[in-house]
């Protein structure tokens, strides 16, 4: 029987937040295909909805002449139309419809889409950060992602206080970390073109001494969110395993890289490497 009315347009929706994630992360988006369905596609609409976001403070709108003011503009529009549509459970725009099925599921409500927003705007605003600010913002990027994904992999799981609490810290560190990495990584187009810079004292430039400060940083907040991935339901732990190990990776060789290279350049983790991941986290998979 072929899919007709509504199932047609959700079913479109979710294909659309599918091209965005394959398209837009590699490394990430062969992680999520270790997911379980339908977790798998509910991860994909959640990543589709920050990753259009993201694209529209910074890249392509910027590069099709749109200018800061009209961008923002756009964001508060955007950001109208998922509230909107998680009001409704229905919206023309394909990948805020894919992440309100996903948000009206999963009880992913406009508590962690404001901050998320939030934060977006401040890039359209903002060109460097005191030490509150960048937590504030870092919340609002990613720690809310982490959350929005915990509520997904938690559906209809009955936890005691202390294993929530766990699981919540480990989500919010876990994204906090990825976020820290992908500034240290982007660093160079951040701070050159954008004239962006996220953590204090670096306006000026990154030295050895800060770079390890928030090297430090970061392996603390993955020291922190490898206590609760052992937690998580067997369907999810592969996936999460794979992007942290990713990331870690990552750590490692912006550790290793000296100041001079991440000023100019962006640090990558080989294919190889990644294959040798994620072949471990799906021998994790079948051996669960």
């Amino acid at each position: 029987m072929n899919t007709t009315g509504l199932d047609l347009y959700n079913a479109t929706a979710n294909a659309s937040a599918a091209v965005v994630i394959r398209r837009y992360s590699t490394s990430f988006g062969w992680a999520s295909r270790l997911f379980d369905v339908p977790v798998r596609d509910h991860i994909a609409h959640i990543y589709a909805l920050v990753r259009i976001a993201d694209e529209l403070v910074d890249g392509p709108a910027e590069m099709a002449g749109i200018d800061r003011a009209t961008r923002g503009v756009l964001l508060d529009e955007l950001e109208a139309e998922t509230e909107r549509a998680l009001r409704l459970g229905f919206s023309t725009n394909l990948i805020v419809h894919a992440f309100a099925l996903t948000g009206r599921e999963h009880g992913i409500g406009m508590d962690l889409c404001r901050p998320f927003f939030a934060s977006m705007r401040r890039d359209l605003e903002v060109t460097s950060f005191d030490a509150e600010e960048l937590n504030d913002y870092i919340y609002g990027s990613a720690e809310v992602v982490g959350l929005m994904c915990l509520a997904v992999f938690e559906s209809g799981v009955i936890r005691e206080d202390g294993e929530r609490e766990r699981l919540n810290d480990g989500a919010r560190r876990l994204g906090a970390a990825f976020q820290k990495v992908n500034f240290l990584r982007d660093f160079a187009d951040d701070h050159d073109d954008l004239g962006r810079a996220y953590f204090p004292g670096t306006e000026k430039t990154l030295t050895e001494r800060s770079k390890a400060d928030i090297v430090a940083s970061i392996r603390e907040d993955l020291r922190v969110s490898d206590q609760s991935i052992p937690l998580l339901a067997p369907g999810c732990r592969a996936s999460v395993w794979a992007a942290r190990a990713m990331f870690g990776e990552l750590t490692d060789r912006i550790e290793a890289a000296p100041v001079s290279v991440l000023t100019h350049t962006r640090v990558r983790v080989p294919n190889p490497v990644k294959a040798r991941i994620l072949a471990h986290a799906l021998g994790m998979k079948v051996a669960r």
